[in-house]
């Protein structure tokens, strides 16, 4: 089973940027704790990051055929995406979107998630966990859509 797991915008500045909100953990070991969750999971992970919602959805609109779902932490693009959540939505894969940080104990914005109606799931506020958690839920909902 191949995951695209995709990080939007600021999501590269991890470990440094408001650790009382995002924690301590860089991109980088959030990837290498999914890649050892994955690999237990009998998943293939293909992870992407861009500042760019036009980056994001090139790469949705590349890598669609060849994945078997999404999980995404679109960032601040989870506010106002639109073209982003289109390009969910047109992909036809199941999404699970995750958060660092409680998006809904946040700025009233925040607690705002245009792409909510496309995704099997949201899981936010524990951090690295939100993304392990995040991974398990769409490994198991692929697998059970695959034994229908």
């Amino acid at each position: 089973m191949k995951i695209m797991v995709i990080n939007g915008p600021n999501l590269n500045m991890l470990g440094k940027r408001e650790p009382e909100h995002y924690g301590t953990d860089t991109l980088e070991s959030i990837e290498q704790a999914l890649t050892g969750k994955g690999k237990a999971l009998g998943c293939e992970l293909i992870f992407f990051q861009s500042n760019h919602e036009g980056g994001i959805i090139d790469f949705i609109q590349e890598k669609t055929g060849a994945a078997d779902g999404i999980l995404i932490n679109p960032g601040a693009l989870t506010h106002y995406g639109y073209s982003l959540h289109d390009a969910l939505a047109d992909a036809g894969l199941p999404v699970v979107e995750v958060h660092l940080s409680d998006i809904q104990a946040r700025e009233e914005w925040r607690k705002i998630s245009v792409i909510s109606d496309v995704v099997i799931k949201q899981i936010s506020g524990l951090k690295t966990k939100s993304y392990l958690l995040g991974l398990e839920a769409l490994a198991e909902y692929i697998r059970s859509q695959k034994k229908k």
